[in-house]
């Protein structure tokens, strides 16, 4: 093996941080290594991380291993007494270039401390600039790390630290830089991507950026955000909203429950009423605004009643792509220590609530048939439309184009043309 062997696990933002260590892996000359960047947002997460371990551990015999990711950050010593790992390195410590320069051998194979894992919370800045986006297709740029919040089910922000933000001239300079490199979308991400700019000087605001970013770079055809908070959604992103066709229709919403008491217990800042006069609010300022939403099913004290209005939210907020979570208790979090659901009954909300985002996308994809989209190619057989939905091609068409192409039909998760 010439170069180290990196795996991601989990979220976007874990891609992203991948692609950083992999540049500087290479900057510092690093050889053979396997790197597992881990997620930490359930008990399966981490499980599924040890079980990679093992499995790049027999498959590249005698290469050190290092891991790191949020779940090294959390819990370091489930990792460092794994006989197979070398090193584990915490969130913050990943993305500095000493540390990969520190890892050439023979430092890597046990001359120094097994764990580099200090305190996240003291980190007051985010590495935003290390790496001008990635992907061939569309380039997603880190502008914000780490949660001030406390959900009672989460255990990220004790991974990632407090809530950090990459100044608005930084992000602007690198998305003229990837639209200068051809790429036509850019991704804003973030951990809490609403809660950009409460750290900086005058407190900006994340619709603040968006509005300069597309004020500031005219060239680039589209920009995206990720998964927000919808109680934080600020008068300036509703104004892009409204007024801004290079801003995509499409955001994910991060809502976790439909019941006011299960919300209220999960620590959540918006109630049912809450999510459901947004998602109104932003359809009537842009019809064709479609919503994705995290909804975890069986949080402990959930009964049949609360549960059923998690279902309803599908349809009174008019979800089209759903991301369900089985409740998984985080040893540490508030929520581990409540009334638990029996598994088997958090198996089967779960499924329900699978069929309800099925059924959902199943309508959306419906109402698409002979309309024409604007698809950016992400492969030679397929796409995504200005909502981000998927759409395959019947022939080979070049990647990282925009095309107006009409719908002629789906397979139920996919567009067709």
């Amino acid at each position: 093996m010439s170069a180290p062997v990196f795996s991601t696990l989990g979220c976007r933002l874990n891609a992203y941080d991948t692609e950083a260590m992999r540049e500087m892996a290479d900057a510092a000359g690093l050889s053979e290594a396997v790197v597992v960047n881990t997620c930490a947002v359930t008990a399966e997460a981490v499980r599924k991380a040890r079980q990679e371990i093992r499995r790049l551990s027999r498959e590249n015999p005698g290469v050190p291993v290092i891991v790191t990711g949020c779940a090294a950050q959390t819990e370091p010593e489930t990792f460092a007494s794994m006989p197979e790992v070398t090193k584990v390195i915490g969130n913050h410590e990943k993305m500095q270039p000493q540390t990969w320069a520190d890892l050439r051998a023979p430092d890597l194979i046990g001359e120094t401390e097994k764990v580099l894992v200090d305190d996240i919370m003291s980190v007051q800045e985010t590495a935003g600039h290390l790496i001008d986006g990635f992907g061939r297709h569309r380039a997603y740029v880190q502008v914000q790390n780490g949660c001030d919040h406390r959900c009672t089910f989460c255990i990220i922000p004790f991974g990632r630290g407090n809530s950090r933000s990459v100044p608005a001239g930084v992000v602007v300079e690198q998305i003229k830089r990837l639209v200068g490199r051809g790429f036509n979308e850019v991704v804003l991400t973030g951990v809490d991507l609403t809660s950009w700019g409460g750290d900086l000087p005058g407190t900006p605001r994340l619709g603040d950026l968006v509005m300069r970013i597309l004020r500031l770079v005219p060239d680039l055809p589209r920009l995206r955000i990720s998964s927000i908070d919808s109680i934080e959604a600020d008068e300036n992103l509703m104004l892009a909203i409204a007024t801004e066709p290079r801003l995509m229709p499409h955001l994910h919403l991060s809502l976790q429950a439909g019941d006011d008491m299960v919300l209220k217990r999960m620590k959540r800042r918006h109630l049912r009423d809450d999510a459901i006069a947004f998602c109104e609010e932003a359809r009537r300022l842009r019809p064709d605004m479609v919503f994705g939403a995290d909804i975890i099913a069986g949080f402990p004290t959930e009964t049949d009643e609360m549960f059923a209005n998690s279902v309803k939210l599908v349809s009174d907020c008019d979800l089209t792509f759903l991301h369900v979570f089985p409740y998984s208790a985080r040893q540490g979090t508030p929520a581990a220590r409540m009334p638990a659901v029996k598994g088997p009954v958090i198996r089967d909300r779960a499924a329900q609530l699978r069929a309800a985002g099925d059924a959902a996308l199943r309508r959306h994809l419906d109402a698409q048939i002979g309309k024409t989209h604007r698809v950016l190619t992400e492969g030679p057989r397929l796409g995504r439309t200005e909502q981000f939905t998927e759409v395959t091609f019947q022939t080979d068409q070049p990647e990282g184009t925009l095309m107006d192409l009409t719908i002629k039909g789906h397979d139920g998760q996919r567009l067709t043309v």
